[in-house]
């Protein structure tokens, strides 16, 4: 039998359940050789170094291009840029994290009439993207919209005597990114909640605190990191927004570098501006780690205890179940129908070749993106599992710093080297055999693939960390002792348990490339348009009703993860 060296092994104990160790202790189980000879080892390295790639690319690009382009935008639109992506980010941080957190404490914690119901509709607004939300808007609140229209008739004002706020501005790209965004708090708070023991709030119950106290003293503060998850996901969606603030005419750093890319051509100025951004994003995401880091979290008791919901009654349950359905109805059902009624006189035909061909686009980029993303991730956590030492582990954090980089950076990123290395290539063979090899990497599906891989591994990740926590390294022990190898370990051991989440983080990336819109605006080739580009170019020629067809469309295939996320949440809710 081998002999395998390996620091601390962390077995199941018959009694006391299993050792809970910290991040730095995790037990490893080295396999010197085997790893290599599976193929993980290198594929590991290349998934790491693609995800680099555009963070260094951009850095390059940035610190070599002409510094008089980096002081006209200083003096110019830097500033402004600047202050209206903090603003936005803001204000989306603080109305996500009291929307999301409210609704999960009263479904989570309280009982009134519809709770049921309304645990599942609250989700219900993480399948719009935000800038399919701020398109039904525009049309709904637009001077001939029927709000409008409506209280011209009621009022009996004129065409322009009177004032109503225009929904076009960052106040109302705040509020559409609060009522698409807030599910991620919602979900993460109500998992946290649902999770806590009851010893401590009945605790402060004991000692003569209300339940508002003991929720604002206890039970908040424990399901602090699961709130501040929350709002860092919806900090970054925000960060990384391009449809809704373009369409709102609303000048961040996102729209700056698409603006300098393709309406000026100044592909100095787009990197400069995209090292700006990635800033930003680095350090919201850096400030949380550390955050997260200081924080010491203990058991709330010896034993579990369920803590029994607390029923509302008369204008109690009334404000609770108004908290609720206010957001379900902006952020879901009123779009639905205004997009609805959109689409039927617009004369789009989703059943044209047309249309068919860029359902057909989207859905062969975001499958393809979600084997390619969920392998590259696979390779990235099997490998650090399996292999001792910090490279391994310090090559998954480098792949999960892609979702703090907007996919306008990503794309400008991807697409410094990539136009570097054709031209490269191009004026060598015209050296050499006199042909030109023209553009092979930029403007390929190819690069459009490395680009939702450096995006989205993050949440292929998170989801396999999900699958693999149940899993105690004893168990890959036992396998390798019964004679093993690394291949049938993975392939009979650990993929059977963790189905459910490879299948799941499948689905969000699957989704989630449906609704990315910048790096697909900037890398996709000539005459290759999915539904999320027909949606945006049919809003920025203001014809909103042709663009509710393609959004519809996006919102019924985004519904598939959430309606998995909630159905797992209800069994393990019930278990």
């Amino acid at each position: 039998m081998p002999i395998f060296r390996h620091r601390t092994v962390s077995l199941l104990s018959k009694t006391t359940g299993p050792m809970t160790v910290s991040p730095a202790e995790k037990p490893t189980i080295p396999i010197p050789g085997r790893v290599m000879r599976l193929g993980l080892g290198p594929i590991a390295v290349l998934v790491a170094a693609i995800c680099l790639l555009p963070v260094v690319a951009v850095l390059v690009a940035a610190l070599t291009g002409s510094f008089d382009t980096w002081r006209h935008l200083m003096a110019t639109v830097l500033p402004g840029y600047a202050l209206n992506t903090l603003l936005l980010c803001a204000s989306v941080a603080v109305g996500a994290a009291a929307l999301g957190t409210a609704a999960a404490w009263l479904v989570t914690m309280t009982r009134f009439p519809g709770v049921r119901i309304f645990e599942v509709l609250l989700a219900l607004p993480l399948a719009f993207p935000a800038y399919v939300l701020a398109y039904a808007y525009t049309s709904f609140l637009s001077h001939s919209g029927p709000v409008q229209s409506g209280l011209r008739g009621m009022m009996g004002w004129g065409p322009a005597g009177y004032w109503f706020p225009d929904v076009r501005s960052l106040p109302g790209a705040a509020i559409m990114l609060i009522l698409v965004l807030y599910p991620y708090v919602y979900l993460l708070a109500r998992a946290s909640f649902l999770q806590q023991s009851a010893s401590a709030f009945l605790a402060a119950r004991a000692l003569g605190r209300g339940p508002w106290y003991a929720f604002w003293a206890v039970s908040l503060p424990m399901a602090r990191p699961a709130i501040a998850g929350g709002v860092l996901l919806a900090v970054m969606e925000t960060l990384a927004d391009f449809g809704t603030v373009a369409h709102f005419g609303v000048q961040t750093l996102a729209t700056g570098i698409y603006q300098s890319w393709f309406s000026m051509g100044d592909r100095t100025a787009a990197a400069q501006l995209a090292f700006c951004l990635m800033t930003v994003a680095l350090f919201v995401t850096l400030l949380d780690r550390q955050n997260r880091g200081r924080a010491r979290h203990n058991n709330t008791g010896k034993r579990f205890e369920t803590l029994s919901p607390m029923p509302l009654r008369g204008w109690r349950a009334a404000g609770a179940i108004a908290l609720c359905a206010v957001p379900v109805t902006l952020g879901f059902v009123l779009p639905v129908i205004v997009l609805a009624q959109m689409a039927v006189g617009s004369g789009q035909d989703v059943t044209s070749p047309r249309y068919l061909h860029f359902i057909g686009n989207s859905l062969i980029l975001a499958g393809l993106a979600a084997l390619l993303t969920m392998a590259g991730a696979m390779a990235l956590r099997f490998h650090a599992r399996f292999q001792a030492g910090r490279g391994p582990r310090a090559m998954v954090e480098i792949a999960r710093l892609g979702y703090a980089v907007p996919g306008g950076v990503i794309a400008v990123g991807l697409l410094v080297p990539a136009a570097g290395l054709d031209n490269a290539l191009d004026a060598w063979m015209r050296a050499n055999f006199g042909l030109s090899t023209g553009l092979l990497l930029t403007g390929s599906i190819g690069l459009m693939l490395l680009a939702y891989l450096v995006r989205f591994s993050a949440a292929a990740l998170g989801a396999l960390d999900g699958g693999l926590a149940p899993v105690p390294r004893s168990i890959d022990l036992v396998a390798r002792t019964l004679g093993a190898g690394v291949p049938r370990t993975i392939w009979r051991v650990h993929l059977p348990i963790m189905a459910p989440s490879v299948l799941t983080g499948a689905l969000i990336v699957f989704v989630d490339v449906m609704k990315e819109l910048p790096a697909t605006l900037i890398l996709r080739p000539f005459n290759f348009d999915t539904l999320a580009v027909q949606a945006f170019r049919l809003a920025s020629d203001e014809r909103l009703a042709g663009a509710a067809v393609p959004s519809l469309v996006i919102v019924a295939i985004g519904l598939l993860p959430v309606v998995l996320v909630l159905r797992t949440m209800s069994l393990r809710g019930r278990a």
